[in-house]
């Protein structure tokens, strides 16, 4: 059994996901490879930070820390980091559950130098007890989780899942931590992206690393009754769309984009060819899934020129906001 200390971060910003956020630090501290601590990061909500701390005064192993950077998922990833001790940092979403094992899942590979990252399998919990027939597994990361296409099994990738997520502290030595500007920052609007940019500067500072997802390190995500429905469905593939754009300006069009031309080019086109066949079959949803795919890649393309253009006017630029444990022990 591996004997690597991982620190677990979670964000958290909103106590309408009080029950969640229990759910969560419970499932850490129940793992069959015990945390080292769970850092509850708290995105700029004074009420919420006062409540967790309340409810984890007793708990020697559970912190809660104020967000010590600007607004938004990237700058509280930062500070876990920066208030960590584990020689690993995983990341579990805050509307999550991990199986017992996870982090059992996430050391073991740690054990080869050259690993610097694991990411695992996030499983959808749907809200109303069973997937849409109309949603399409190969867009399950508009919730979330993981989706038709990724590989099985243990293997090397080109970025690992952000809501699902581990890196050797090293790394963030190499690249300084998760860029602004990137991803999620409190606006309606649900960008992404943010781990997808990381993994790649990280591969670029040290060609020698190896990222790897273990699809049994899982996680169970939920997906509450509003993300169910195709307006949402669209509204996510859209920010997906301006997401990769920011990507693609930040490492450069080849890597932001090698993955996602696999993807649109095999995956997507065999998830319309079963909905046109289950559609011939009679069963329920084909014709709908082939349709939500179709409409998907639209919607996302259509972001990601919105958001090229944008960024090219604009000048937009990236940095990784340092936050120091200094930082961190004032905001606190």
């Amino acid at each position: 059994m591996s004997t690597i200390d991982v620190s677990v971060v979670i964000c958290v910003y909103t106590e309408n996901r009080w029950e969640d956020i229990l759910a969560a630090v419970a499932s850490v501290r129940a793992q069959t490879h015990p945390a080292l601590e769970t850092l509850l990061v708290v995105d700029h909500n004074p009420t919420l930070l006062d409540r967790l701390r309340s409810e984890y005064k007793e708990t020697d192993e559970v912190r809660v820390l104020p967000n010590a950077g600007p607004r938004g998922l990237s700058a509280g990833r930062n500070t876990g980091i920066a208030a960590s001790h584990g020689e690993v940092v995983a990341f579990l979403d805050d509307d999550a559950v991990a199986e017992r094992d996870w982090l059992r899942r996430f050391a073991d590979p740690y054990s080869d130098p050259r690993v610097l990252a694991v990411g695992g399998r996030a499983v959808p919990v749907w809200s109303s007890g069973r997937r849409p027939d109309w949603f399409p597994e190969e867009f399950d990361w508009v919730v979330g989780c993981s989706y038709r296409g990724l590989p099985p099994g243990r293997v090397r990738v080109r970025n690992i899942l952000g809501g699902n997520a581990s890196f050797r502290r090293s790394a963030f030595d190499f690249v300084g931590g998760f860029a602004t500007g990137i991803g999620r920052d409190g606006s309606k609007r649900p960008m992404g992206g943010e781990e997808t940019d990381l993994c790649i500067r990280l591969s670029h500072a040290r060609p020698d690393a190896i990222l790897l997802m273990d699809d049994r390190a899982v996680i169970h995500h939920k997906v509450p009754e509003g993300r169910e429905r195709f307006g949402y469905f669209r509204t996510r593939a859209y920010a997906e769309g301006l997401s990769k754009a920011l990507v693609a300006r930040s490492v450069g069009a080849g890597k932001g984009l090698e993955t996602e031309r696999r993807y649109t080019t095999r995956v997507l086109p065999a998830g319309v060819a079963r909905g046109l066949r289950d559609l011939l079959l009679g069963r329920p949803g084909g014709a709908r899934r082939a349709g939500a795919i179709v409409a998907g890649v639209l919607t996302a393309a259509g972001g990601y020129v919105v958001g090229s253009l944008r960024a090219r006017r604009a000048g937009t630029t990236f940095a990784v906001v340092p936050i120091s444990l200094d930082d961190v022990e004032r905001a606190a």
